[in-house]
């Protein structure tokens, strides 16, 4: 693997009480080109997100004043920034809990700094629509990208774009029983009430609508948020496959849907997601 590139440096804010973490993580994506703001504790590093407007925070849940999922919730309330958690706790349920107040990723201390810098590269290069597969399409197949030097995996188009870098959606609209995305300004929109998404949020609901009734699996979900499409073989955790529930939880709880009788985004039982079917009676998960 090549050195990592982030071609269009953008913000960040480093929010970690350690020193010595701080000063790694700081260092990091200072040298990657990126402009880099710290904060020693929760208080001072929402006042940071706030005076620099960041693309991207890396937040340390155990911070010695407001941890780091009260800080999330209360950057949630005025800032989109990607949110990356750095966490040395063992127990699942704190990084579930953060994912779901609104953070986007989370990596586990120790963590190697490559790991860092490519998880902080794949959010400010994320795609804002990929063109995976056609709509129109009736059957159950998993959406997954080929290897880019490779050939398609069984079962998919020979067509499927091979660029090293994805690139950003030319769709300027999506529309699907009566939920408005627009691309553009990255807004959406059921009828006329706009509803707040977090970025991830945003793109997971863009990747449904775009591929529609094809069902895209959790696994490629979190490659594809990790900017992992081409590397189709790669080992996806639990825990990364978990995320993606969460963030579909978010994202169902916030357009008003059922995971029961689903409006707009639809469960796959133990493959994936896709829109729902466009029925006056949308069939029930079982």
């Amino acid at each position: 693997m090549g050195d990592l590139d982030v071609s269009t440096p953008g913000v960040a804010v480093v929010i970690e009480d350690d020193d010595d973490i701080r000063e790694v993580v700081h260092a990091i994506l200072e040298a990657s080109g990126i402009e880099v703001h710290a904060a020693g504790n929760g208080i001072d590093g929402v006042a940071a997100v706030q005076r620099h407007n960041p693309d991207v925070i890396t937040l340390d849940l155990g911070l010695p004043d407001i941890d780091g999922i009260e800080v999330t919730r209360r950057v949630r309330e005025f800032s989109d920034a990607y949110i990356i958690m750095l966490t040395a706790r063992a127990r699942e349920v704190d990084t579930l809990q953060g994912l779901a107040v609104g953070a986007d990723d989370f990596i586990t201390k120790p963590f190697r700094p490559r790991e860092l810098l490519a998880r902080v590269e794949s959010l400010l290069r994320r795609p804002r629509g990929s063109k995976l597969l056609g709509s129109n399409s009736s059957g159950m197949r998993a959406a997954e990208l080929p290897p880019a030097e490779g050939s398609p995996e069984p079962g998919l188009p020979a067509a499927l774009p091979q660029a090293s870098k994805p690139q950003e959606s030319e769709t300027p609209a999506l529309e699907y029983n009566g939920l408005h995305l627009e691309v553009a300004t990255r807004t959406t929109r059921i009828g006329p009430n706009e509803v707040q998404l977090t970025r991830t949020e945003f793109d997971l609901l863009q990747a449904l609508m775009e591929t529609g009734r094809v069902v895209r699996s959790t696994t490629g979900l979190a490659r594809w948020l990790h900017a992992r499409e081409y590397e189709t073989g790669g080992y996806v955790s639990e825990s990364e496959e978990r995320a993606i529930q969460v963030h579909i939880g978010n994202l169902r709880r916030k357009l008003g849907d059922s995971a029961q009788k689903p409006r707009w985004v639809e469960t796959v039982r133990g493959v994936g997601y896709r829109l729902a079917a466009k029925t006056t009676e949308n069939r029930a998960d079982t």
